[in-house]
């Protein structure tokens, strides 16, 4: 006899809880865009300032890592979190090996519009994943920009708009200033802070079921 297919409530009370070590809204919408609830979200609060002479891409692996690190001691605290996966990511945006900031002040912002005018830069994006056994995965994503030359009317426009508060390099791509970009060669979602085919991969290589919210949805 073939046994019948378990309900939805009964394969959601089966999945395992899926924990989001970020704030960020758009992380959290790329998850959802997935098909993905995050359980909880545990920002983990952690010094982002570059080491002497570090990569742009050995800063945003070694970032992601430390705020998984951070928020996997904040799980610990909460028994209901217990055998979770969690997922935690750090984008930078750099020119060279130049970083830019996570700007926080309009000149800091007005900096970054100007030197990315006309010229091509790179976003980096890693993912840290902390499976149920404690074990870390890890996957580095890069993406190159190219922006156009952007008059002092378009800077001054987009500093008012405001959305370069808090953003790697100034910008945000899934905002006004995805009209600044000429060419993109690479992930999309990575430059928005969460590149969903790594992401997901990651926790389908650890056994986390990432497809059954699409059949609850059918």
């Amino acid at each position: 006899m073939t046994a019948e297919p378990a309900s939805n409530s009964e394969t959601c009370a089966q999945r395992p809880k899926l924990i989001l070590a970020s704030a960020s809204p758009r992380r959290l919408a790329l998850l959802q865009q997935a098909g993905l609830d995050a359980d909880a979200l545990l920002p983990a609060d952690i010094d982002e300032t570059p080491q002497r002479f570090e990569l742009p891409r050995s800063l945003a692996v070694r970032l992601a890592s430390e705020k998984a690190a951070a928020a996997t001691k904040i799980r610990k605290l909460q028994p209901d979190l217990d055998g979770a996966y969690l997922i935690a990511a750090d984008t930078v945006v750099a020119v060279g090996r130049r970083i830019l900031p996570k700007c926080e002040t309009l000149e800091e912002a007005e900096d970054c519009l100007q030197l990315l005018s006309g010229r091509q830069h790179r976003v980096y994006t890693a993912v840290s994943l902390i499976t149920p056994r404690g074990a870390e995965r890890r996957r580095l994503v890069e993406a190159r920009l190219r922006f156009k030359r952007l008059g002092s009317a378009e800077i001054r426009a987009y500093l008012a708009a405001g959305e370069w508060r808090g953003k790697a390099g100034g910008y945000a791509i899934q905002g006004f200033a995805g009209v600044f970009v000429v060419k993109l060669i690479g992930s999309y979602t990575a430059v928005v802070g969460l590149p969903l085919y790594e992401t997901v991969s990651l926790l389908a290589g650890e056994g986390y079921p990432t497809l059954d919210p699409w059949f609850e949805r059918a």
